[in-house]
C-alpha cells in the first residue's frame, strides 16, 4: 500500500475509534492489517491502493453563468461545499482535523473511481469551498450500463392520435414555438459493448444533464471514507449529516428569472419559471415533459398526478356547487324550518335541558339560523351528490391509471423497478449477515437475520400503535373539552330569544363548543404532526428498508395511518357518535361516569360536521402555504440581508444555488400527503359538505403554482429520481374510495335528517299513524320531539330553577320514545324502529348500487390503453431486431463468409494434387 495513502487511512480509523470512546487503545499491528485490507469495489470502483488523489484547484473566472470547469469543456455534474478547517477558530483542531481527513479519503477515492473534481474558494466567504464534480464519458457509459438507463436508440416511428378534445387543449397548451416538444425515441437498457447501436449524435448531449446528475448522486452514495472493524463507511448523506460537508446539489442551469449569457444554455429553468410556475399560468396546462426533463421522473410523475387530480375535480365542484345551489334555492320551502321557526310552533316549544343543573329549558326557535342552514346541506341534492362521488372517485382512479400507463411508456419506467432501482446505501454499509439466497443458491449479505427482522418489526409495529393511542387519547380529551365548556357556555349564554338580539340567534352554546372545539383540535393535529413527522423518519430509519422504494412506502404508510387518524378522528365523532348514545333526560348517558355526553341540535350534527370540515380543510391550506411559501422566501431573504455585500460583487452559479434552501431528504412526500389528505376529505365527508371539491379545486390551482415556484425559484435543485408511479399512494386511495361509499352512505342514514323526514312523509304523516289527508312534511318537528315529565327528572340533573320555568311540568327532547303515562313510558315507539329499518336498508342498497357500478367501470376501462400497448410491444420488438437479432445476422454472415474463404483456401490447395 502507497505510504501517502496509508498514512491517511491509519488517521480514518483512529479518528472513528476514538468517537467509540476515549481512552480506548487499540493494537497497532491490528490497524494497520486492517487498513491494509482491500476495500471491495462495489459498482466498478477501483481499489484505494493508489496514491492519495486531490482535486485541482481553480479560482473563478467571473464568468456567472458557467456550467462549466475553467477550462470550459468539462460540465459540473454536481458541486460539494464544506467549510475549510484551517480558516475556523475555537479550541476543536483536532475534530476540524479528523473530518478534514475523512473528506480527503473521500475525495480521493472519487478520483480513484474516474471523476474529476475542481476545488474553488468562496466569493462572500473565504472558509467556504466549492468541489465541483464532472463525470467523464468513460464512467457515463460504465454506470449507465450498471444502473440499467434506458437511453435512445432510433426515432419513433409511430403516429400520435390526437384527442377529440385537442382543439380545447390548444387554448390551455403552452405555446410550442416557446417550449419545443421532445423527440420521441424508442430506448432500451444501455449496453456499452452496444454502443454503436444507440442514438448518438454528440456525446455532449447524449446524457442529458438529469441524467449525468443522477449518476454522479449514485456514485457519490458510494464512495467510502473510512474502514472500522472490517465495515465500510461510506455516501454523501453520512458526510453531510455529520457536518463534513455542508451542502451537495446540482446545478440550475440559469437563473430563474434572467436567461443565461451563455448562448449554449437551454434555460430551462427561466422557461419553467416563465411558462410554469408564474400566477398568470394557473389556467395553463403544465410542460410536464420539460418538468420530467429538467427535474427527473418522480417530480413529473407528481405534477402530473396533481395536474390530473385537479383536472378531475372540475367536473365534482360543478356538480357539487349545483347540489349546493338547489339546496340553497330551496331552503324556503323547507317545511321543518319553517315550523322551528314559527313563533307560535317552534316559539312555544319547550326543550329539555342538556346538560345536568347548571343548564335550564330551552325554546326551540333558538336553533332558527342554524335550522336554514341545514336546509342547504341536508337536501335531496346532497344524496344525489354523495352517489356521483362514489362514481366520480371510480372514474379518477381508473382513468388516473391509464395517464400513468402512458407516462410510463413515455419516460421510460415501465420496467424500472425490475431493472434500474439500487440497493440503499444505508442497506448496504450493514450488511454483515450472510445467507443462502433461495433461488441463486448463492451466498448473499443482509443486515440482519429472520429473527432480527421480526424484533424489529415488532418494535416498529408497536412504535406506531403507541402514537395512534396517543391520538385516541387527544381525541378523548377534545371530548372532555366539549363536554366540560358545554356546561360553561349554557350558564353564560342564554338560552332563549326574544327577536331582538341578533347576535343570540348565532352565539348558542352549542355553536360556540362546536367552533372553539374544533380551532383547538385543528391546534392539537398540527402539533401532534409535527412531533409524529421526526418519530415516523427515526422508526423507518430503524426498519432499514432496501431500496428507496421500500423506504418510502413504509414511511407512507405510517404517516398516512397517523395522519388518517389525526385528522379524521374528530370528524367521525361528530358524525356516528356525538348524539348517538345520549340516553333522555331520566336516565343519561355519562362519559367516563361524569360527563353527561353532547345531545345534537334538533336538526342533528350534520352542520356541525360541515363545521368542523371547513375549519379542518381550511386551516390546513393556510397552514400548509405558510409553511411552504412564506418561510422558504424568509430564510432566503434573511440570508441574502446577511450577506450585505453580495449585491456588489459576482457570483458564480453555484455559489447562487448555494445559498437557496434544501428540499430535504423526502422530497415531494409531504406534497403528496397533504394532497391525499385532501383528497379523504373530498371523498369521505362530501355528503356533509358538498362544497368540498370546489374548495379542493381551488386550492389546487393555487397548489400547482405554489410548489411550481417553490422548487423553481426557492429551492436548489433537486437530485433527478426515477419513479415508476405514485408508489403506495395509490392503493390508499383506493381504500379511501372504498371506505367513502360506508362513510356518505352512514352520514346521510345516521347523522342528517333525510331518512327519518322521508319515514314520516310517507308512513307516519298519513293515517294509520298520522292525522293528515294526503303526504305531507307539517307536523313532522312535533312528531319527532318526545314528551319528558319534569317530576321524572333524577336529583343531580334537575335543572337550576328560573322563574320563567317556575310552572313547567313537561319538556322536549330529540328521539322517538313513547310519552309519560304510556304503557311503556321512555321506551322507543314503533316510529324509531321504522326508521331504523329505513336506515339500515338504505345503506345496504346505497353501498350495492354504488360498488356494483364502481365495479362494472373498473372493468370496462383498461388499465392501459390499446394505443400504449402497441407502443410498447412495438418499441421491445424493435429492441429486440436492433441489439439481438440484428448482431446475430452479422455473426452470421460474417461467418459464412469465412467459411467461403476457407473453402476456397482448401480448393485452391486440393486442386493442383489431383491435376
Amino acid at each position: 500500500m502507497d505510504v501517502e495513502n496509508q498514512d491517511v487511512l491509519l488517521e480514518v480509523a483512529e479518528e472513528e475509534e476514538e468517537e467509540g470512546g476515549e481512552g480506548e487503545e487499540e493494537d497497532g499491528e491490528t490497524v494497520l492489517e486492517e487498513l491494509e485490507q482491500t476495500i471491495i469495489p462495489s459498482y466498478g470502483a477501483v481499489t484505494n491502493q493508489q496514491p492519495l488523489h486531490m482535486p485541482e484547484w481553480a479560482e473563478f473566472n467571473l464568468q456567472p453563468d458557467s456550467l462549466y470547469f475553467n477550462d470550459g469543456q468539462r460540465r459540473i455534474d454536481f458541486v460539494l461545499v464544506y467549510e475549510d478547517e484551517n480558516k475556523k477558530e475555537g479550541h476543536k483542531k483536532s475534530f476540524h482535523r479528523k473530518q478534514m481527513r475523512k473528506r480527503q479519503a473521500y475525495q480521493s477515492n472519487l478520483i480513484s473511481r474516474g471523476l474529476q473534481l475542481e476545488a474553488t474558494r468562496s466569493v462572500l466567504d473565504e472558509k467556504c469551498i466549492f468541489v465541483k464534480v464532472h463525470v467523464p464519458w468513460e464512467v457515463l457509459c460504465r454506470y449507465a450500463e450498471i444502473m440499467h438507463i434506458r437511453l435512445p436508440l432510433q426515432p419513433s416511428d409511430l403516429k400520435t392520435h390526437n384527442s377529440a378534445f385537442g382543439w380545447v387543449r390548444k387554448f390551455f397548451s403552452v405555446d410550442k414555438e416557446i417550449i419545443k416538444p421532445e423527440q420521441d425515441f424508442f430506448t432500451a437498457p444501455f449496453e456499452n459493448d452496444r454502443l454503436s447501436d444507440f442514438h448518438i449524435q454528440d456525446k455532449d448531449t447524449f446524457f442529458t444533464p438529469a441524467t449525468r446528475s443522477r449518476i454522479a448522486y449514485f456514485i457519490l452514495c458510494r464512495g467510502e471514507y473510512a474502514i472500522r472493524d472490517n465495515v465500510k463507511k461510506f455516501g454523501i448523506n453520512k458526510l453531510l449529516d455529520s457536518g463534513i460537508y455542508k451542502a451537495a446539489f446540482p446545478l440550475h442551469d440559469s437563473r430563474f428569472n434572467h436567461q443565461s449569457q451563455d448562448p449554449a444554455c437551454p434555460n430551462e429553468r427561466y422557461l419553467l419559471y416563465r411558462e410554469w410556475a408564474h400566477p398568470r399560468n394557473i389556467l395553463k396546462l403544465q410542460p410536464l415533459d420539460l418538468v420530467r426533463k429538467y427535474y427527473g421522473e418522480k417530480i413529473g410523475i407528481y405534477f402530473a398526478w396533481l395536474g390530473f387530480y385537479t383536472q378531475m375535480l372540475l367536473l365534482a365542484a360543478i356538480v357539487g356547487l349545483g347540489c349546493f345551489l338547489y339546496g340553497y334555492f330551496t331552503k324556503d320551502n323547507c317545511t321543518w324550518s319553517q315550523e322551528v321557526c314559527d313563533p307560535n310552533i317552534g316559539g312555544n316549544i319547550i326543550m329539555c335541558p342538556q346538560c345536568d343543573q347548571e343548564c335550564t329549558y330551552w325554546n326551540l326557535n333558538i336553533t332558527c339560523e342554524s335550522s336554514k342552514k341545514l336546509c342547504i346541506f341536508d337536501s335531496f341534492g346532497t344524496l344525489v351528490f354523495a352517489v356521483f362521488m362514489g362514481i366520480w372517485v371510480t372514474l379518477f382512479l381508473e382513468f388516473w391509471k391509464r395517464r400513468q400507463a402512458e407516462l410510463e411508456y413515455e419516460w421510460d419506467t415501465v420496467e424500472f423497478l425490475e431493472q434500474e432501482e439500487q440497493v440503499r446505501p444505508e442497506y448496504e454499509a450493514r450488511c454483515r449477515h450472510i445467507v443462502v439466497n433461495e433461488i441463486t443458491q448463492q451466498e448473499e449479505h443482509v443486515p440482519y437475520t429472520t429473527c432480527g427482522k421480526c424484533i424489529r418489526m415488532t418494535f416498529c409495529t408497536s412504535a406506531v400503535l403507541f402514537w395512534i393511542l396517543l391520538i385516541v387519547a387527544s381525541v378523548i380529551g377534545i371530548i372532555v373539552y366539549r363536554l366540560s365548556v358545554f356546561l360553561v357556555f349554557s350558564a353564560t349564554l342564554p338560552r332563549h330569544i326574544n327577536g331582538t338580539e341578533a347576535i343570540q340567534k348565532y352565539l348558542t352554546p352549542q355553536a360556540a363548543t362546536s367552533v372553539s372545539a374544533s380551532i383547538i383540535s385543528f391546534i392539537i393535529i398540527m402539533i401532534l404532526n409535527m412531533v409524529y413527522e421526526k418519530v415516523a423518519i427515526m422508526i423507518t430509519d430503524f426498519e432499514l428498508p432496501r431500496t428507496q422504494t421500500e423506504y418510502e412506502n413504509s414511511l407512507t404508510t405510517k404517516m398516512f395511518l397517523f395522519q388518517f387518524v389525526n385528522y379524521y378522528s374528530s370528524c367521525f365523532y361528530i358524525a356516528f357518535f356525538k348524539g348517538k348514545f345520549v340516553g333522555y333526560p331520566g336516565d343519561p348517558v355519562y362519559w367516563l361516569g361524569k360527563y353527561r355526553n353532547e345531545e345534537c341540535d334538533p336538526g342533528g350534527c350534520l352542520l356541525e360536521l360541515t363545521t368542523q370540515l371547513t375549519i379542518i380543510m381550511g386551516g390546513k391550506a393556510i397552514w400548509n402555504n405558510i409553511q411552504e411559501v412564506l418561510l422558504p422566501w424568509l430564510k432566503n431573504l434573511i440570508g441574502r440581508c446577511c450577506s450585505a455585500n453580495r449585491s456588489e460583487k459576482i457570483l458564480p452559479r453555484w455559489e447562487e444555488d448555494y445559498h437557496l434552501q434544501s428540499i430535504g431528504k423526502l422530497g415531494l412526500f409531504y406534497e403528496y400527503l397533504e394532497m391525499v389528505i385532501q383528497f379523504g376529505f373530498v371523498t369521505l365527508f362530501v355528503a356533509s359538505f358538498p362544497l368540498a371539491p370546489l374548495l379542493a379545486l381551488i386550492n389546487n390551482l393555487l397548489e400547482i403554482r405554489v410548489d411550481a415556484w417553490k422548487i423553481t425559484t426557492q429551492f436548489r435543485r433537486m437530485v433527478p429520481q426515477k419513479a415508476q408511479g405514485i408508489g403506495a399512494w395509490q392503493p390508499i386511495m383506493q381504500g379511501i374510495a372504498l371506505l367513502a361509499v360506508v362513510t356518505n352512505a352512514m352520514i346521510i342514514a345516521f347523522t342528517s335528517d333525510m331518512i327519518p323526514r322521508l319515514v314520516y312523509y310517507w308512513s307516519f304523516s298519513v293515517a294509520p299513524y298520522g292525522n293528515h289527508s294526503s303526504h305531507t312534511m307539517k307536523g313532522y318537528i312535533n312528531n319527532t320531539l318526545s314528551v319528558f315529565a319534569v317530576s321524572d327528572f333524577r336529583n343531580e340533573s334537575k335543572p337550576a330553577f328560573h322563574p320563567r320555568f317556575a310552572n313547567q311540568t313537561t319538556c322536549r327532547y330529540r328521539d322517538f320514545r313513547y310519552p309519560p303515562g304510556h304503557e311503556y313510558q321512555y321506551y322507543h315507539n314503533i316510529y324509531y324502529w321504522h326508521v331504523i329499518a329505513a336506515k339500515l336498508s338504505f345503506i345496504i342498497v346505497m353501498e350495492h348500487i354504488i360498488y356494483f357500478v364502481k365495479f362494472v367501470i373498473s372493468y370496462i376501462i383498461p388499465d392501459v390503453s390499446k394505443e400504449t400497448k402497441s407502443k410498447i410491444k412495438r418499441e421491445k420488438y424493435l429492441t429486440q431486431m436492433l441489439l439481438h437479432e440484428n448482431p446475430l445476422k452479422a455473426m452470421k454472415k460474417n461467418i459464412g463468409n469465412i467459411a467461403d474463404k476457407f473453402m476456397k483456401e482448401v480448393d485452391c490447395t486440393l486442386r493442383p494434387k489431383y491435376e
